[in-house]
């Protein structure tokens, strides 16, 4: 039922497309003409080239934060030209400050820093949802990205352009040359093209735009002005080339091991508006580190995205949520039936062998993404300690990842999508086919939102019934002015898993909440900006249709005149909560009246010394329990200069009197009231010599223990646990305490030697222990910890990026030189 009436409201939205794309956008737009140059202008940060003597200003900003509507002062205004060839299009920025006043942090790209910066934004779509972002820093470094109003901005997504500033007594310059190759648009006479420039003074936080915004409604892609004037530009061949080579030291416990790899990525594109990204024998081995933490629930441990091919250019892919990018190359899927006298050395981690991405978009909003990635057959080693007989069995086969969006935009606003992922795995193991329907649409004041999924999933695990699963959610809500509010539903039956390609913690759940808002945004008193926000849920199984809890909350967030950040907030669980998955049986394990509060507090980063300070807290109220718990953080952080910053980090976590999964005995939970205390150490530093070259360490120590009260508890039938069993923890054979520590350090050197090529040096060390010791102290537990073997990496890795059209240009220069 809710499967179908789900999708009978997102086929009658698609249908009637509410409105026309013009009634959704401001109709009041700037609009910059641009000429050709016949000599381009050096990029060198000083104006005084032909192109620009001539050329139309963009000038008379308007501010959006923290002010609406607000100018500044003729010798802090801001005057921007354009110009462009056949090649690409140049942007001169004369940028009038106080130069004493203006910030300039040196930091690695895309990354902002305490820096003033200069925004261009360009749609050659002009469809208001689809933007390519470059960013210029007061400190001369770069940052990109591509926007929509599905993923907001996605600095995952990297371009090879050129940028120069210079600081002068008047304020500073910025000079601009983006490649066409930067950009996706189809050869036209005479193209009109979305265009939005941002400036921020990052000493007050303010940032003015050319075309106004109104922050109050709308995403930010409707409020762009127009730029008019391009004639006959035609896309280049985009085809760029980086190969790569890595060689690789690895030492543990006393054995060395070297390799050296080849590899290349590929984007090359396929049409004017598509794109085509490979990646060829990848190699992943630069990628940071995970933040391993002790996992006591019934539920995967996740960690993000540190691979760049599987974090750029993404957003078509992220629709629905459909699309867990860890999976591919994750841990083998198969299971091993082991003998009592066999062990078994299963790899981490599955090689991936390729991965490619096409996407793209029409001019008439359709877009289509196709992703697939090969990974290789793995295998385990399983010994037999008897008579010390190897043997091989495969934990995950060759496999195909696969992923096909269809994405239709319209309105400015609003966009339906198709999405279908597939998993199919050689032989006899499981394969996976997941297909959603989403739709995110808004009226044609940009004044209320609706979002509607109804998604399928069908896993064919080769030894039993194919399993058919499905899932909607329903969301609808006010999306302007101070006062705002939502309500939403999400369903999945029993059978709903998307975890071959996606993921999911959990399904059977049948859930309603509710949210209620207020905010301002222009300052008020002595806040910039509030926020207060109440919400409540009701949560309930799907299959039976039964209760299982409620929790309501509020919180409050606020900026203040300072440039402090600070916030409270607090979350009830009243009553009984029933929860089905502890156990991991299906028995649900009842507690009752749960509350959480807590507050933070962050000081102004503009200033060298800066901190992070959060605090929060839980109790329950429930008869014959006393659970407390706190956790405290703590991060002070120190800028020396503009090109050094430290920040250092330490997290405490306790937990006394919680309750929860400790093992299994002849088959059945045995529950556990244990005291749990962790703590985290951690320093980041970056040392930035210039915007080509920067040195970066990272270090972070876990340490985590938990130790269980003798008596353990059995689950009876009524959710309620019992001591009657007379398992504790002295009697069973498995004792279930855990001292459970890692260790990590990452120092690596980076340097772009030329536009897109990269010589980067990484080494890393770790260390990691668990065990049952959890009376030892901290220093106790780390003297264990360096008792341990420690892995020692050593790689550098060099990438050249080659650009057809520049290897077309040389060819073309040496023909006429003959």
């Amino acid at each position: 039922m809710y499967f179908r009436s789900t999708a009978l409201i997102l086929l009658l939205f698609f249908n009637c497309k509410i409105c026309n794309s013009q009634d959704a956008v401001p109709k009041d737009k700037k609009s910059l003409s641009i000429a050709r140059t016949d000599i381009a202008p050096k990029i060198d940060g000083i104006l005084d080239d032909a192109a620009w003597q001539n050329a139309d200003v963009a000038t008379n900003f308007i501010s959006f934060r923290p002010e609406i509507g607000d100018t500044r002062p003729p010798e802090e205004r801001t005057e921007i030209k354009m110009t462009y060839d056949n090649q690409a299009i140049y942007v001169a920025a004369y940028l009038y400050d106080d130069p004493a006043k203006i910030m300039k942090q040196l930091t690695s790209r895309d990354n902002f820093g305490q820096n003033d910066f200069l925004g261009i934004i360009i749609n050659p779509n002009n469809d208001a949802q689809n933007d390519t972002e470059f960013f210029i820093f007061s400190s001369g470094q770069q940052a990109d990205a591509i926007a929509n109003p599905t993923i907001g901005e996605d600095f995952g997504w990297n371009a090879v352009w050129e940028s120069a500033v210079k600081i002068v007594n008047d304020g500073w310059i910025v000079e601009v040359k983006i490649p066409y190759r930067a950009l996706r648009f189809a050869d036209q006479e005479e193209p009109t093209w979305g265009l939005q420039f941002h400036r921020q003074f990052r000493r007050e936080r303010s940032q003015y735009t050319w075309n106004p915004v109104d922050p109050t409604k709308g995403n930010i892609g409707i409020y762009h002005g127009e730029l008019k004037g391009l004639k006959d530009i035609k896309p280049p061949v985009r085809l760029n080339l980086y190969p790569f080579s890595t060689g690789i030291v690895n030492n543990y416990d006393g054995n060395t091991d070297t390799d050296l790899t080849f590899g290349m990525d590929v984007k090359y594109g396929l049409t004017d508006n598509f794109t085509l990204d490979a990646t060829l024998v990848p190699d992943f081995s630069q990628a940071g580190f995970d933040n391993v933490t002790l996992n006591l629930g019934p539920f995967e441990q996740t960690f993000s995205e540190q691979r760049q091919f599987f974090t750029e250019g993404v957003d078509l892919f992220s629709k629905g949520n459909l699309f867990f990018s860890r999976r591919v190359g994750n841990r083998p899927s198969g299971r091993l039936n082991l003998a009592d006298d066999e062990v078994a050395n299963v790899p981490h981690e599955v090689k991936v062998l390729n991965a490619i991405k096409v996407s793209g978009r029409t001019k008439k909003g359709l877009g289509i993404g196709i992703f697939n990635a090969i990974t290789e057959k793995t295998e385990a080693t399983i010994t037999n300690t008897t008579t010390n007989e190897k043997r091989k069995e495969v934990v995950e086969p060759f496999a195909n990842y696969n992923i096909l969006v269809v994405d239709q935009q319209f309105n400015g606003n609003s966009s339906v999508s198709l999405i279908n992922t597939n998993v199919m795995r050689e032989g006899n193991f499981r394969d996976a086919n997941v297909t959603a329907l989403v739709a995110n649409l808004q009226n044609k004041r940009n004044t209320y939102r609706i979002i509607g999924e109804a998604k399928m999933s069908n896993v064919n695990p080769q030894f039993d019934d194919n399993e058919t699963g499905y899932s909607t959610f329903f969301y609808i809500g006010k999306s302007h002015g101070n006062f705002r509010y939502s309500f939403d539903h999400s369903f999945a039956d029993t059978k709903y898993n998307i975890n071959d390609l996606g993921l999911i913690f959990r399904n059977n759940y049948n859930n309603f909440g509710a949210d209620v808002s207020y905010r301002i945004f222009e300052p008020k008193g002595n806040l910039n900006n509030y926020s207060v926000n109440a919400y409540i849920n009701y949560k309930n199984l799907a299959n039976p249709g039964t209760y299982t809890g409620t929790n309501f909350g509020a919180e409050y967030n606020a900026q203040n005149k300072t440039l402090n950040n600070y916030g409270i907030w607090l979350d009830i669980e009243p009553g009984k909560q029933y929860d089905y998955f502890e156990s991991r049986d299906g028995r649900y394990f009842i507690y009752e009246n749960i509350v959480s509060t807590g507050g933070y507090y962050s000081s102004n980063y503009n200033k060298k010394f800066a901190y992070d300070v959060n605090a929060n807290m839980f109790k329950i109220f429930e008869d014959g329990r006393d659970l407390f718990g706190y956790n405290l953080f703590l991060s002070p952080r120190f800028r020396f200069n503009d090109k050094f910053l430290m920040v250092y980090s330490v997290n405490l976590n306790v937990s006394n009197g919680s309750r929860g999964y400790a093992t299994r005995i002849d088959d059945q939970p045995i529950f556990g009231e244990r005291n749990r205390k962790g703590l985290t150490n951690s320093i980041s530093a970056n040392y930035t010599f210039n915007p080509f070259n920067t040195v970066s360490l990272t270090f972070r120590h876990y340490w985590d223990t938990v130790t269980y009260d003798n008596e353990l508890f059995t689950l009876l039938d009524n959710g309620r646990l019992t001591t009657a069993s007379g398992y504790t923890v002295d009697t069973i054979d498995n004792s279930p305490n855990i001292n459970f520590s890692t260790w990590n350090i990452d120092l690596s050197y980076s340097w772009q030697f030329a536009p897109g090529s990269f010589l980067t040096a990484l080494y890393r060390n770790q260390l990691f222990n668990s065990n049952t010791m959890s009376m030892d102290n901290y220093s106790e537990s780390l003297n264990t910890l360096f008792d341990q073997p420690m892995q020692h990496t050593l790689s550098v890795r060099l990438q050249y990026f080659i650009d057809f059209n520049g290897i077309k240009s040389v060819f073309k220069r040496n023909k006429s030189a003959s």
